[in-house]
This record gives C-alpha cells, structure tokens and sequence, in this order.
C-alpha cells in the first residue's frame, strides 16, 4: 500500500505548473499551452483561431490558476 501523497502524484501530470502557467499567460493564443501538453490537435485549431479570440485562452488560463487544466492523458497538471 502506498501512502497518500505517493498515490496522489502518481494520478497527475508530469508537465511542469509554472511552465504551463507562463506558456498559457503569454503564448495562449497561439496555442503553446496546448503543444506543451501534448494536445497538438486543440493546440493547432487554438493557433489558427488566435485563442478563440482570446475567449479559449482566457478560459485556458483560468483552467490552469485552479488545477483544472488536464494533459493529453487526461491528467491534471497541478502546482506541485
């Protein structure tokens, strides 16, 4: 049996929170946020909308700041 903390850091993402943090804040709109999880399909359609006119990349951004923003795998990236 694994304590807690062990059990938990295995459920989330190997993907840095402040890098993520920064990518989303200052290349959201392009779409860097999404590359740097592995989501190339959602980072491609984010590029070419500029960040759904900035309305995808606020929501991304917020998604980060409360630890609800998942990686390819589907696990949160969380500020560890």
């Amino acid at each position: 049996m694994q304590p807690q903390g062990m059990e938990q850091a295995a459920m989330t993402s190997d993907k840095d929170w402040t890098t993520l943090l920064l990518l989303s804040l200052f290349l959201g709109g392009l779409g860097a946020d999404h590359f740097y999880t592995g989501k190339t399909v959602t980072g491609i359609l984010k590029l070419i909308t500029l960040g759904g006119c900035t309305i995808w990349a606020l929501i991304d951004l917020i998604m980060v700041i409360t630890g609800g923003f998942k990686d390819s795998n589907g696990l949160p990236v969380t500020n560890k």
